[in-house]
């Protein structure tokens, strides 16, 4: 059994999830209360280096942080070939949903507040989950994201929620803008100049971690 207050350190952790088990690293900081869980984008995992800078921004801001990866080895091996589990919006959610409820199973987590980070479609899935655990998922951060795969359950999300684009990648601010106009809660999109999708211009991935931040802290620590 994982014990929150032992995982000050980064803490690889295997979470029972149904019938599966998925790989994920946790690290909570000393008296942390708001946890953020990390949805990956399309054809990433758990080891994506992008999310592991912005996780270690969100430690520093007080928050713990838990990547994980939301398929098994087999079915990533079927999606390398295939690519279509990464789509399953449905089944990705219900992964985060699992997650969700496994952290908060933890012993001395039972009260944390939870946030979500999701990328590609990661995002989608992080809404849709975030539309099934109202009463846990208190603030939502997406980085080049899909959130128009979502659409349907947009209006259910009761959670704050921000947006954040590259302003070179034009397809997606159209998606995330009109995505944006289904969710009827606080909610933000946030254009970072002369980045494009995957941030890799000098400074972009600093300045999505600032946000994310500042956005989980207004909500999660703040309140």
């Amino acid at each position: 059994m994982v014990n929150i207050s032992a995982t000050v350190d980064e803490c690889p952790v295997k979470m029972r999830i149904g019938n599966i088990d998925l790989e994920g690293s946790l690290c909570v900081p000393t008296r942390a209360r708001a946890i953020v869980l990390f949805a990956h984008g399309s054809g990433s995992s758990r080891l994506s280096p992008r999310n592991h800078f912005v996780a270690r921004e969100l430690r520093l801001g007080g928050l713990g942080t838990l990547l994980f990866d939301l398929l098994t080895d087999k079915e990533e091996t079927i999606d390398d070939y295939s690519a279509e589990l990464r789509f399953n919006i449905k089944l990705l959610a219900g992964r985060l949903v699992g997650a969700t409820d496994w952290i908060r199973g933890i012993a001395g987590a039972e009260d944390f507040k939870v946030g979500y980070f999701g990328a590609s479609t990661g995002a989608a899935a992080e809404l849709t989950a975030a539309a099934e655990r109202p009463e846990a998922v208190k603030a939502v951060v997406s980085r080049g994201g899909s959130p128009d795969l979502a659409i349907e359950v947009l209006p259910k999300v009761k959670a704050p929620t921000l947006l954040i684009v590259g302003e070179d990648d034009e397809q997606v601010i159209q998606m995330n803008r009109y995505a944006l106009k289904y969710l009827d809660v606080e909610k933000k999109l946030d254009i970072i100049p002369g980045a494009t999708h995957l941030f890799e211009e000098p400074g972009a991935l600093e300045k999505v971690a600032e946000l994310a931040t500042d956005w989980f802290v207004k909500h999660l620590v703040g309140k």
